[in-house]
């Protein structure tokens, strides 16, 4: 989110586009803005999503402070530091493939370097505790109860008071008191992740449960419980958990690996916050005979070899990361069993499994999915509607508007006509991506700009997706036609079809310039 008010400007949170190739290429776009002019940067929390172009707003000239709490900074030294990493990779992964030879090579959106230098620029500061981060405007930090630093942005700037939810945690959350904060603004911005759900109420106690239950059946199978685990904080709440079933025997014996170097640093810094945690019972839950944290890539491969194991690995969408080495030794496993803990957005790896896809493309090899594909919603990070609602009523009365944001089109959607039937004379808004809008005290917020379209229309499935669905299928559907003329005469047939659109596509642009 970018303000601007007297010329000063300052960004709430600075995020990478995450989900489908097409729209991670976004990432690589201009900014809407001029680094250079942007005065500093308050930050929710840590995950990448919301910090994850820092890098790339610092090494395009931005020379102010990036505001946070202390566990964000301290987190956010590896979090930034391993996408600038994944970004290298990733980088030379794709300009040595044989078919783009002779293409001009990629640049990565940003190196390590690049991350050090931003996380470099934090300057910390404590949750209800009021700052000038530019001149002109006023701020201070609420507890969010998401992940370990999360927090709300209240800002104040010409007359206007306004709340940005960042990132929600539900109630009850392991770690995490319930989110907090004051009341009466003239516009509250709202993430709505989960604005078209109300999950079942279930205690920690519960969801352990439910764990044990899903962990002993895929150990039953003789094969592995793998499960897709974002390295900041789904990893360290299934450890609470996985520390408790083994120490009241129920998985005795198990060995549970966490393959993810990033959640391993990760962990420690929860360590270090281990006497501000909630639900330890005042030990180092970390400290377990049963938990292997494989750092190097030999540890990971010998894993190939294991049976009867739990791999937590990241990344939690699969998109990225040792998760896609474990899917691929896995999938095709009939008594090895895949667990999805957390948010799957549309596009990502993990959505196409959970809907059941029958072969995915991982790192350009078809894998069959012949594993047990299996699904736990009481780990969320995130707030369900009844929660977003409770928020938004507690920061009652809303004098200008309510934004709604954060969320895929109908949870969004969802979430406004709730609002709205709960609050009818509230003045919700749905913003898009790059539209602007005036704000003044206690009127509603009036469009000034329009978004990018090209950003909508990445948004979700794309083309790739599709591609690597058919592609994956192709061959299986040719095999089932038993005659070699008959399936080259297939093969020549959709040739065909894709000559004739790009004639007819051609033909079109041509007689657009006329």
């Amino acid at each position: 989110m970018h303000f601007v008010h007297d010329g000063v400007e300052i960004l709430v949170d600075c995020g990478l586009f995450q989900g489908s190739r097409s729209l991670e290429m976004l990432n690589a776009g201009d900014f809407d803005f001029d680094p250079a002019k942007i005065d500093a940067v308050i930050l929710t929390h840590a995950h990448i999503d919301h910090s994850g172009l820092l890098p790339k707003l610092v090494a395009q000239g931005f020379k102010g402070r990036i505001w946070c709490t202390r566990p964000t900074a301290d987190l956010l030294e590896h979090m930034l530091a391993d996408s600038g990493r994944i970004h290298e990779a990733d980088t030379q992964r794709r300009n040595r493939r044989r078919d783009r030879a002779g293409d001009a090579p990629f640049d990565p959106i940003y190196t390590e370097d690049d991350a050090l230098k931003a996380w470099r620029q934090c300057q910390t500061t404590g949750l209800e505790e009021w700052l000038e981060p530019a001149p002109g405007f006023r701020a201070r930090l609420w507890n969010a109860g998401h992940i370990l630093g999360s927090a709300s942005v209240e800002l104040e700037c010409g007359g206007v008071r306004i709340m940005c939810s960042g990132d929600l945690g539900p109630d009850n959350k392991a770690f995490y008191h319930d989110p907090s904060g004051p009341s009466g603004f003239d516009f509250v911005i709202c993430e709505s992740t989960y604005g078209d759900r109300a999950r079942e109420k279930i205690t920690l106690e519960g969801r352990r449960k439910l764990l044990e239950v899903e962990a002993r059946a895929a150990i039953m199978r003789g094969g592995n419980l793998v499960i897709p685990s974002f390295a900041l904080e789904r990893t360290q709440e299934l450890l609470l958990d996985l520390a408790n079933l083994s120490r009241s025997g129920a998985l005795a014996g198990v060995q549970i690996f966490v393959d993810s170097p990033l959640a391993n640093r990760v962990t420690g810094v929860f360590e270090r916050y281990a006497a501000d945690l909630e639900d330890t019972g005042g030990v180092n839950i970390f400290d377990n005979p049963s938990f292997h944290f494989v750092d190097d890539v030999a540890q990971s491969i010998r894993l190939n070899s294991v049976s009867g194991a739990i791999i937590l690995a990241a990344s939690g969408m699969c998109e990225g990361g040792r998760i896609r080495h474990h899917l691929t030794h896995n999938l095709h496993r009939t008594d090895s069993t895949i667990l999805f803990v957390g948010f799957q957005a549309q596009g990502a790896l993990g959505r196409v499994i959970l809907e059941g896809a029958e072969t995915v493309r991982i790192s350009g090899t078809d894998v069959r999915v012949r594993a047990q594909i299996r699904r736990i919603d009481s780990y969320s990070a995130h707030a369900d509607q009844g929660e977003l609602i409770e928020w938004i009523e507690e920061r009652q009365p809303i004098a200008g508007s309510l934004f709604l944001t954060h969320g895929e089109n109908e949870a969004v959607e969802t979430m406004r006509r709730e609002v709205q039937r709960i609050s009818p004379e509230l003045s919700v808004c749905i913003p898009e991506i790059g539209e602007t809008y005036a704000l003044a005290p206690a009127k509603p917020a009036k469009r000034t700009a329009t978004g990018r379209a090209d950003i909508q229309q990445a948004i979700g499935q794309d083309w790739q997706n599709s591609y690597a669905r058919f592609s994956t299928s192709l061959r299986q559907e040719l095999a089932k036609i038993h005659s070699e003329k008959r399936r080259q005469e297939a093969i020549d047939e959709m040739r065909r079809v894709l000559d004739t659109y790009t004639h007819f596509k051609r033909k079109q642009q041509d007689g657009s310039k006329r």
